[in-house]
């Protein structure tokens, strides 16, 4: 769930600093950018601190060097996040993250039927996670489509 609170709670707080008066965050679609790269910064570091080895887990058995995996994929959220905070590379590295989103799916529905956990916690059951997954890529597509 700190991924769907950073998404919103970021676009919140980037629209209410846009009403005040930042200029560059006036709109729901500059403030979409920002919460979107919030989520990244806090999922890609994940790729690299505390739950590495939990999301290694999480990469389904048939492919090879989960490691390498987890590592590719943090760089690429973390460079994702950083591109969206520029309007001139914001679409297409949001249309980019909503592609590796989908490419990073199918190791959570594998790590919900393997039942593993997530920071000695249950995975997020199947049925939430497509939800959140809908949700999470729905707001990459409104900003790589969006104006």
């Amino acid at each position: 769930m700190a991924p769907l609170i950073a998404l919103l709670a970021g676009t919140a707080l980037a629209r209410i600093a846009g009403l005040l008066g930042v200029d560059a965050l006036d709109g729901w679609h500059p403030a979409l950018r920002v919460g979107l790269a919030l989520m990244l910064v806090l999922t890609g570091v994940a790729h690299f601190a505390s739950r590495r080895a939990d999301l290694i887990a999480m990469v389904p058995p048939s492919l090879p060097r989960p490691g390498l995996l987890v590592t590719v994929t943090g760089v690429l959220e973390l460079a994702g996040a950083l591109a969206l905070l520029f309007p001139a590379t914001a679409r297409w590295a949001a249309a980019g993250l909503a592609l590796l989103m989908l490419a990073m799916f199918p190791a959570n529905v594998s790590a919900a039927r393997r039942r593993l956990t997530l920071a000695g916690r249950p995975v997020t059951p199947l049925g939430v996670r497509t939800v959140l997954q809908v949700v999470f890529v729905a707001a990459a597509l409104a900003v790589a489509l969006g104006g």
